[in-house]
């Protein structure tokens, strides 16, 4: 462990000296990627310097023990090192953590895109339940949310809603979002007092920036056409609703929240941009053999993750079984405790990959 430690620290000081060069600090893109790696090599640090503080304890108060000259110094002796054995592999395991690799993906914001499966109206209702829960949770992490573009339900909800998060870490919490939740309750509409089974899927695609994917102008078709739905006097009277489609892959992203054509076609170019990346990602996570049994490697898409069961009051998380009777305060926006034990779950298989190094 101490050798793995001086190559962090070896890095740490590299990347301390970085930050401060001119030409970082001009360079907004790379700063703020060297600025992140400086705060989690410092968070690692801090750890070590305890690990390193223990380990010369255990090394004193064994020294202390061996000599057993004054009795009374003795058995403080003892009790600190009882104190640093049960210390110093909670720190182990907690540097161990630190240092698995970051997957590159998880800095980076994301759209998020509901859509309404079985169930009907129901499962519109739904999907803007699954809308409300996640603004929630974003607006617990001050996380901003922008709808890109919205398909209402006939009864309430959804049919499909598009929306960006913007934020630290956003991919890296939600990525585990993707994937098919099943809802079994009461419908709304229903007069027999049945329990129905409805779902939706959830797509989180990490956001590409321009330098991620290049697009272009020659691939892509672009029509306009009348808005449709809520949005004002504006509504089919202009053509300020865009649709873009990517003609070598048949991708389709549009946008008509905005009054502006100018701004429906930045926000559906943004939504393009991330859904080519995201296809190359899934290209290469299918290509990485460590990674098929990724909780994120979503290849199928039907997968069921998740069930609301609100009789019972339960969410069941099927990935990880884990199971929690507290329904109301989940999806009213807390899913911490999910998306921690998700990330935990993921950590666990990848440090088991590591194996030997550490």
């Amino acid at each position: 462990m101490l050798d793995k430690l001086r190559i962090v620290k070896q890095r740490f000081d590299e990347v301390s000296d970085l930050i401060i060069q001119p030409d970082i600090m001009t360079d907004q893109k790379r700063y703020i990627r060297i600025n992140k790696e400086y705060k989690d090599l410092n968070a690692v640090m801090k750890i070590a310097d305890e690990y390193k503080a223990v380990l010369l304890n255990i090394k004193e108060a064994k020294e202390i023990i061996a000599d057993n000259s004054d009795a009374e110094m003795t058995e403080m002796a003892k009790m600190e090192l009882d104190e640093g054995n049960t210390r110093l592999p909670q720190l182990e395991d907690k540097i161990k953590f630190m240092l698995i690799p970051k997957d590159p993906e998880d800095a980076k914001n994301v759209i998020i895109e509901i859509r309404a499966g079985t169930g009907g109206d129901e499962a519109s209702i739904f999907a803007g339940d699954l809308y409300r829960m996640y603004t929630k949770y974003c607006s617990d992490r001050k996380w901003k949310v922008e709808v890109e573009d919205q398909s209402d339900g006939t009864s309430g909800g959804f049919k499909e809603i598009i929306f960006s998060v913007t934020g630290p870490d956003v991919y890296g919490d939600l990525k585990f979002e993707s994937g098919v939740h099943r809802v079994q309750r009461v419908p709304q509409t229903e007069t027999q007092g049945r329990v129905h089974t409805s779902a939706a899927t959830v797509m989180v695609l990490p956001e590409a920036e321009e330098f991620d994917i290049e697009l272009k102008t020659s691939d892509i078709r672009v029509d306009y056409f009348c808005s449709s739905g809520p949005g004002g006097q504006s509504v089919n009277t202009t053509y300020s609703a865009v649709r873009l489609t990517h003609v070598p892959t048949g991708l389709v992203a549009q946008c008509q929240d905005q009054k502006s054509q100018h701004k429906n076609k930045d926000k559906a170019m943004k939504v393009l941009r991330s859904r080519l990346y995201e296809q190359e990602l899934e290209k290469k996570l299918a290509a990485d053999s460590e990674k098929r049994n990724s909780l994120v490697s979503s290849g199928d898409r039907s997968a069921k993750i998740r069930t609301y069961n609100y009789p019972q009051g339960r969410v069941t998380e099927h990935r990880i079984g884990l199971t929690l009777y507290d329904l109301q305060n989940i999806i009213n926006g807390d899913i911490h405790k999910i998306v921690e034990e998700l990330k935990l779950a993921e950590n666990t298989t990848k440090l088991k990959e590591l194996g030997e190094e550490f």
